[in-house]
This record gives C-alpha cells, structure tokens and sequence, in this order.
C-alpha cells in the first residue's frame, strides 16, 4: 500500500526488452535500505526490486503491466514519480493507494490558473463512474483532489509544489497518465450496482 505522497523522481536509466522488461532506476534513496523483494510504487504502478547498487534499483514488469499503463511510453532519461511502501505508523497524507492501474488517461490540455496549473484529463467511459469532484484520484502515483468531471473529461489543479516534487512540473499535453481509482469509489460504485440488479 501506497499514500500517493511522492518522495523521490526517479530516471530511467535502461530498458533490457526480454520475456518480461527490465528497467533500471536512478533513485536518491539509500539502497542499503531498499531490500530485494520490496515494493516501489513507480508512476502509480507498484514493482518489485529485483536488484539494486548505490544510486540505483531495478524492477521487471510483464507484458500485462505494460498494456495496462504507461510503462510502454518508458525510455532512457524519462522522468518517473517513486514512492516506497506505507509502514505501520506512517503518516497518511494523501489517500490509500494500492500500485493498481485502472486505465491510462491522456493530458487533454495544460492551463496556468493562479500559481497553478489546471490539467485536463480524458476520461474513458469505463472509468468515469469512479471519478467524482473533490474525490480523489492517483495518477502517476501522485494523490490529487478533483475539481470538475464532465462527458469529456476531469479536470485537476496542481499547486506549485506538487509541480517541483513530481514530474507534473514538465508534463505536456498528450502525454498517456497512468490512473487508478479511488479504492472507496470502486467499492460504492460496485454496491449501487447490486442494488440495481
């Protein structure tokens, strides 16, 4: 389980394609504190270490994981949001997040609002009875509040310091959003549909 509080950008520092894909991270975190095994949320997809140096972490996703979210876009030098696993006693600020993607959404359109900046998303039909406003959603591993849902999308305001310590700071229209809903939404989503059958 994940908080969506991210604590670190990571850099892709290779791609090795074999029967599933091997990515190497740049991180800043301790690696002697990183144990084989654990799990790192990576832009909202949880992964498992299976290796790791000074400086650096690496994680397989399977051919799955990769229809399934953004990591197909994945290249040497891209930008990747990391958080590390929530412990007992935590502080949780932002809302729970399990490293499951729903979908992927794409940056519609990027607008300065204040000191912000309002993004818009798509919104595939599927999806959208989970997105309400003021509900939370994670995308790219990252916790954030909606603002407004319509038949064409969702929209989100990012503040500046959610742009400096994430890689929303230098996102860009058109860019492919991994999203995954929150786990209460689905819940009571999936309870008014028993009620109706």
């Amino acid at each position: 389980m994940f908080t969506g509080i991210i604590t670190d950008i990571g850099r892709i520092e290779k791609v090795e394609p074999a029967g599933d894909t091997k990515f190497v991270i740049a991180s800043q975190y301790d690696s002697a504190s990183i144990a084989i095994g654990a799990s790192i949320c990576c832009s909202g997809v949880c992964l498992t270490v299976v290796d790791k140096a000074p400086g650096w972490f690496s994680v397989t996703a399977s051919a799955e994981t990769l229809a399934c979210s953004n990591l197909s876009d994945w290249r040497v030098d891209t930008s990747i949001n990391l958080e590390r696993a929530l412990k007992v006693g935590d502080e949780l600020g932002g809302h729970i997040v399990s490293g499951h993607v729903d979908g992927v959404v794409e940056i519609a359109g990027i607008q300065q609002d204040g000191d912000s900046l309002r993004f818009r998303f798509t919104l595939p039909d599927q999806l959208a009875p989970y997105i309400a406003p003021k509900g939370s959603v994670c995308l790219n591993g990252v916790s954030l509040t909606v603002n407004e849902v319509d038949e064409s999308g969702f929209g989100i305001n990012i503040i500046p310091h959610t742009q400096e310590m994430t890689t929303f700071g230098r996102a860009e229209a058109g860019d492919r959003v991994n999203l995954e809903i929150d786990v209460l939404a689905r819940y009571v989503a999936r309870l008014a549909q028993k009620e109706k059958l």
